[in-house]
């Protein structure tokens, strides 16, 4: 069995009466040309096949008495891997929009934490003749990147696959008794006064160096500047109010959107920026011109959360969480595509400085050294006082996980594209995630369905964006 770290375990408490906690992916496919018939035996099949490279997929929750100390996995003893794999087919005429709908459905719906926390579906009847497979699994098992690892596990990179050698009976291990699991969170208790002053030595390290390197930077893009012209050190600003900061419902909606990464590369190349900045800066003209269809633009620029992996060659291939978080201003409070983009490729440069200030394992430590108990309790007086929407650290979250730049094949069928499906709480109520493969940029978009009913719109706002960049990019040349 393994134990849940505490960043694993602080992804169970925001699945409250409106939220759930699992994050997503939809795969788009080609079986045209599969070597064999995709279909639910066959995608049961080859999970069968694969989950042994892949355990966590076997195992379930096993909480500690009291909540003295952080979860665990453990073998499922009644593991059905029937129950996990399910298909459905979309009604004629099967077009995006009732797939973006029926993934929107899907997504809302809570998993069964007495279950290995994933569910996996094959959606056919879409047009063209296309399947699409929608997985889900619960944030405390994933993050982006080892989310990415897993994908790993289950593409292949030719349509006949690799040959796997049959699985191997399954035999779960017993659960622990609760003797044991007691035992062993006396001992974490007892080494907690080491790690308090550990954790707060890391923290008086770190606040200083934050402070120092944001400051100037923020008041730049703020525009406070002296008589002499010289930056005025500032504090960073509170997001400011937009409709999707708000309390959210336990309705979804999804959209989805793919760019060509050359076309992005181009925009980069032209302006001397990244791609991660044309992905912030197409993010911003999309929210802007939405917020503006909605009479709801602030004047002030508004707060992106940028999720950072912190993966060591050490954790590359495991699972669980291994991330931090940047704040970066985005401004869209900027009228002009290129100014928009300038302010972005500067933000993200404090961002960064801010976030290499801090010091590596101070977010695990200290998500570490709370008991479960406490942090549930705390996250449901945070939730019952409504804080995360009185007084949101951000507007909206927008992460951008790169993929391999290749074709890949699912069961045979060829991937024609991989759009994230994120998370929404209380005060975050949109959510932009980007995968990349084969030489696209897929955007996932998703929302609370009462706050950003029309979350289509943005998503071809932001297809707008890349071309008004790349015209003006052409413009350059």
């Amino acid at each position: 069995m393994k134990q849940l770290s505490g960043l694993d375990a602080a992804f169970l408490t925001l699945e409250t009466h409106n939220s759930t906690g699992h994050v997503g992916g939809l795969l788009i496919l080609d079986a045209s040309d599969a070597p064999a018939p995709l279909d639910l035996a066959a995608l049961t099949r080859l999970m069968n096949e694969r989950l042994p490279q892949i355990p966590l997929l076997r195992q379930r929750l096993k909480y500690v008495p009291l909540g003295l100390d952080q979860p665990y996995w453990i073998d499922d003893q009644n593991f059905d891997i029937e129950f996990h794999v399910r298909e459905i087919s979309l009604p004629a005429p099967g077009s995006e929009a009732q797939l973006a709908e029926q993934v929107s459905r899907l997504h809302a719906r809570p998993l069964d934490r007495r279950r290995p926390l994933w569910e996996m579906y094959l959606i056919s009847g879409i047009a063209g003749g296309r399947l699409a497979v929608y997985t889900k699994i619960h944030h405390a098992a994933i993050d982006g990147v080892s989310g990415a690892e897993l994908m790993t596990v289950l593409v292949d990179l030719t349509p006949g696959g690799e040959k796997q050698l049959p699985a191997p009976d399954f035999n779960p291990e017993p659960a622990p008794s609760t003797t044991t699991l007691l035992a062993r969170a006396a001992l974490s208790i007892a080494t907690r006064p080491a790690s308090a002053a550990r954790i707060a030595a890391g923290m008086g390290r770190a606040l200083p160096l934050v402070g120092s390197v944001f400051s100037p930077y923020l008041g730049t893009l703020l525009g406070r500047t002296d008589r002499d012209g010289d930056v005025i050190k500032a504090f960073p600003r509170l997001a400011p109010r937009t409709p999707f900061n708000d309390e959210v419902t336990m309705h979804r909606r999804f959209a989805m959107r793919s760019v060509d990464l050359d076309d992005v590369k181009t925009v980069k190349n032209a302006f001397g920026a990244s791609v991660n900045d044309v992905v912030m800066a197409m993010s911003a003209g999309a929210v802007r011109h939405w917020l503006i269809d909605h009479d709801a633009l602030p004047e002030a620029p508004l707060v992106a959360m940028i999720p950072v992996s912190v993966r060591d060659e050490a954790s590359k291939s495991k699972l669980g969480n291994k991330v931090s978080a940047m704040f970066a201003a985005l401004p869209t409070h900027l009228d002009d595509p290129v100014a928009r983009l300038a302010a972005v490729h500067d933000t993200t440069k404090v961002a960064k400085a801010q976030q290499a200030a801090i010091p590596p394992g101070l977010v695990e430590n200290v998500t570490d050294f709370a008991p479960p108990a406490l942090v549930a309790r705390a996250a449901r007086v945070a939730f019952a006082m409504g804080l995360p929407r009185r007084i949101p650290p951000c507007n909206l979250v927008i992460s951008n996980v790169p993929g391999p730049n290749v074709d890949l094949y699912l069961g045979g069928a060829k991937v024609l594209a991989n759009y994230p499906v994120s998370v929404v709480t209380d005060g975050q109520g949109f959510n932009i995630t980007v995968n990349s493969n084969s030489g696209q940029m897929h955007f996932g978009l998703i929302s609370c369905r009462e706050l950003v009913p029309d979350i289509d719109v943005m998503a071809g706002y932001l297809v707008e964006e890349l071309e008004k960049l790349l015209k003006l990019a052409c413009d350059v040349k």
